[in-house]
């Protein structure tokens, strides 16, 4: 995979990352909203592959680690590469995978020792960026604010998508099992390019294990 030459701009980020706030989607009334135009209308401005740079933070237990993500992305196929580098270009880990199989192709020995590392990216690329769009079979609840899509999983787990804000995007995406959400992504200042959506920010929480993973885009490469 070829790496990108990242600007000292994105190398200054870092420091601060986890505590960059983003701005929430303003309330806008969705009463006159129809819940299949928006959901049809959102799906046309998804890419399909799109490659990024952001500047990741993880939270867990009052500790933050920071580094930068490179990511190339096929939601159509759901295939990714995922990359994290340090502030000075030097590569932490690399993993590829798609909607099942996950596959490590470098890591240094301190991100191998924390439990099942590989997986866990991959689950949070997946939770994050597959499957954005509800299913046709789920339900649909009109409030004044948001339209909200419930699906439900294998296993009983539920999935809801929220759809709020200025052009009826998706706001988040939680996963609830027994009545409790037990992780969420929230979507954040949606940029355009080259006729895509793409979020500025993303904040992925995972409650059932503690910890929470702050994405601030900085390049889009698609």
């Amino acid at each position: 995979m070829k790496y990108l030459v990242l600007t000292g701009i994105i190398l200054l980020c870092l420091a601060g990352c986890s505590t960059i706030p983003f701005q929430a989607a303003p309330s806008m009334s969705m009463e006159k909203a129809e819940p299949g135009m928006v959901k049809e209308q959102f799906s046309l401005m998804l890419p399909d592959r799109f490659q990024i740079i952001s500047t990741i933070a993880f939270e867990y237990k009052g500790q933050s680690i920071s580094f930068i993500g490179y990511s190339d992305i096929d939601t159509k196929e759901k295939k990714f590469i995922v990359a994290g580098l340090n502030p000075v270009g030097i590569k932490l880990f690399e993993i590829t995978g798609n909607s099942d199989k996950t596959e490590l192709r470098f890591a240094i020995e301190d991100f191998t020792k924390k439990g099942n590392f590989t997986e866990a990216v991959a689950g949070d690329i997946r939770k994050i960026y597959f499957d954005r769009l509800p299913a046709d079979s789920s339900k649909v609840y009109k409030k004044k604010h948001e339209i909200v899509f419930v699906q439900e999983e294998p296993e009983g787990a539920i999935m809801e998508f929220v759809f709020a804000g200025p052009g009826n995007l998706l706001v988040e995406k939680r996963c609830i099992v027994d009545n409790k959400v037990i992780w969420r992504a929230n979507y954040y200042e949606y940029r355009k390019e080259n006729g895509k959506l793409h979020p500025a920010g993303i904040i992925l929480e995972n409650i059932k294990y503690g910890y929470k993973l702050i994405m601030r885009l900085k390049e889009i490469r698609s």
